[in-house]
């Protein structure tokens, strides 16, 4: 029985996934040297070297099949790779994997099968094979009724990907929707999503800007609503201005066509990743001096 505590002290050494470090001691009785070994001659401990290395890059998917969709964010540290067939099959092939499965959390992800292991083995063959630090870093598994539609939008070639689910709509009315959401960046569906904390810390900053703008204290607070009404329209999909018809707000033109919305789940490549401001030049020179 290999203990939780020596797979975490191999993946520490080593780098490796948590499956990978398990296996590695199964196979070598729990000598955690042998292991070591074992992880490098399968080329895993290769792929844990790039661990540190930024994947900012790389390609946002969906997938719709019956009642169920998946939406996912795979990443990879150029855009040169993102572009690669083989990286773009090993994208196709979490959909795959993914929407066939029950997965919620990315740890279940990782373990599930495919015709080359389980996920978690793939990523690591795919970083050894193609030489860049790849990173399955989320996605979301949705499930439908009868009455519902999903509307599925990849932009610029996987660089955004939405999925819409909308009651009692066409699937036309759910991929505009979805279109609009790549296009305008909403962040809720509505204002009763909007977590409090969030509307407080909006309107403290609002005040002080009237404030110093020298509004008179009596008409402060109703020129902050006013300005909160504004920001529920910029971050509400349901309040925006739809990007076909501006005289209407996306909840009206839902609305409008028999509709309700019921999600948005809305991808953008890289998001709230600090990317490298390394140049080529820099990267290559980089690269000759470590040689």
């Amino acid at each position: 029985m290999i203990s939780a505590s020596l797979v975490k002290e191999l993946r520490e050494l080593t780098g490796a996934g948590m499956l990978d470090c398990k296996k590695a001691l199964e196979e070598n009785n729990g000598d955690i040297e042998q292991a070591v070994n074992w992880l490098r001659e399968k080329g895993i401990s290769k792929a844990a070297k790039k661990a540190g290395r930024i994947a900012a890059e790389g390609l946002s998917a969906t997938i719709v099949e019956g009642n169920k969709a998946v939406i996912i964010e795979v990443n990879s540290e150029t855009d040169f790779v993102a572009k690669n067939e083989e990286f773009q099959e090993l994208v196709q092939t979490l959909l795959n994997t993914i929407v066939a499965s029950d997965a919620s959390t990315l740890e279940e992800a990782l373990t599930l099968t495919t015709n080359e292991g389980t996920v978690e083995e793939l990523l690591v063959a795919k970083t050894s094979k193609i030489g860049e630090k790849l990173s399955f870093r989320r996605f979301e598994l949705i499930t439908k009724n009868d009455n519902q539609t999903f509307g599925s939008y990849v932009h610029m070639g996987g660089k955004i990907s939405v999925l819409t689910v909308l009651e009692n709509a066409t699937e036309d009315v759910a991929r505009d929707v979805a279109m609009h959401a790549a296009a305008m960046k909403p962040r809720y569906v509505r204002r009763d999503e909007v977590p409090t904390s969030e509307i407080d810390q909006e309107k403290t900053i609002l005040r002080e800007q009237v404030i110093n703008e020298g509004k008179p204290e009596n008409i402060i607070d109703k020129i902050v609503d006013g300005k909160i009404q504004k920001y529920y329209q910029e971050v509400c999909l349901e309040e925006q201005p739809f990007v076909k018809d501006g005289d209407v707000t996306v909840g009206k033109y839902v609305t409008k066509n028999g509709g309700t919305i019921v999600s948005m789940t809305r991808y953008e490549v890289g998001e709230g990743i600090e990317k490298r401001n390394e140049d080529f030049a820099d990267e290559v020179m980089s690269q000759i001096k470590n040689a």
